[in-house]
């Protein structure tokens, strides 16, 4: 196990969709291999004058970071690939298990358990097999047919004036349902007047008549927005940028970034110019 195996697995996770076949100990190697790492870096700043300064203690250092970084980045990525096959399995679908480390299946295992467990829980309940008891209204009292129901006794066995009786009151007529589904969803009722064309919910109308996706904004970031070329000198993840798009930087990538985000990068030692 290094830092090369890691890139390369790296590099494969990102090109795939679908994911790649690990060895059953993966991650288990990766922890190993910083541990021995970390154990040579102490025994090699031991032995130096100054091991702030020494340039062993320092290539260690960037090894066991850009190795913890390295992987973190490829178990993210295999998380949401992993979620995705479960849900397929849950809803009965083929779905393979082969390539995934011991952590990994145990996650696959458990994710399916509980989506199955949960969507059978939402179907009795949409069945009204859950809870019916307790939804039900509580009955209303029967009026005793025995007792006197006459209106002209103005006071009850205790003395105490009986309440006159109230009136019905008109509800006036009965609400639309399409009224009642808009306001339950905290909009207006539809009007067959109402020129605007209907978009789907992640999309907004642009100038021409057509759709534009959510989040854009109507000019175009990348317009007004001063960019500078580099490459990057160490695994950063994803940034978002000044321009508003996300960025998933890994070493040795050449990209063009806007200059505020550049620079800061450049700041940091995990980039440089090229422009």
């Amino acid at each position: 196990m290094n830092v090369e195996e890691l890139r390369s697995v790296q590099r494969t996770e990102r090109q795939k969709d679908s994911l790649q076949h690990l060895r059953d100990s993966f991650y288990r190697d990766v922890a190993d291999y910083v541990v021995e790492r970390k154990a040579e870096r102490k025994q090699v700043a031991a032995e130096a004058d100054d091991p702030f300064s020494s340039p062993e203690v320092s290539r260690l250092t960037d090894e066991i970071e850009t190795a913890e970084e390295v992987v973190e980045s490829i178990y993210e990525r295999r998380v949401g690939k992993i979620v995705k096959r479960a849900t397929f399995a849950a809803a009965g679908m083929a779905a393979e298990d082969e390539g995934l480390t011991s952590e990994e299946r145990d996650l696959f295992d458990d994710l399916v358990a509980r989506i199955e467990r949960n969507r059978e829980t939402v179907l009795d309940t949409l069945a009204g097999d859950v809870g019916d008891a307790a939804d039900d209204p509580p009955s209303e009292a029967t009026p005793d047919e025995s007792a006197p129901n006459s209106t002209d006794s103005s006071a009850d066995a205790g003395g105490r004036a009986e309440p006159e009786p109230t009136p019905p009151v008109d509800a006036g007529p009965a609400p639309d349902p399409d009224d009642l589904l808009a306001e339950a969803m905290g909009g207006d009722a539809p009007s067959d007047d109402d020129p605007s064309p209907d978009f789907p919910a992640d999309e907004s109308p642009t100038p021409d008549g057509g759709a534009r996706p959510a989040g854009a904004s109507e000019s175009t970031p990348d317009a007004d927005t001063d960019r500078t070329t580099l490459r990057i000198t160490r695994d950063v993840g994803e940034i978002f940028g000044v321009d508003e798009r996300e960025y998933d930087l890994a070493s040795e990538d050449v990209v063009t970034l806007p200059t505020p985000n550049a620079e800061g990068l450049v700041s940091k030692d995990a980039a440089e110019r090229l422009d």
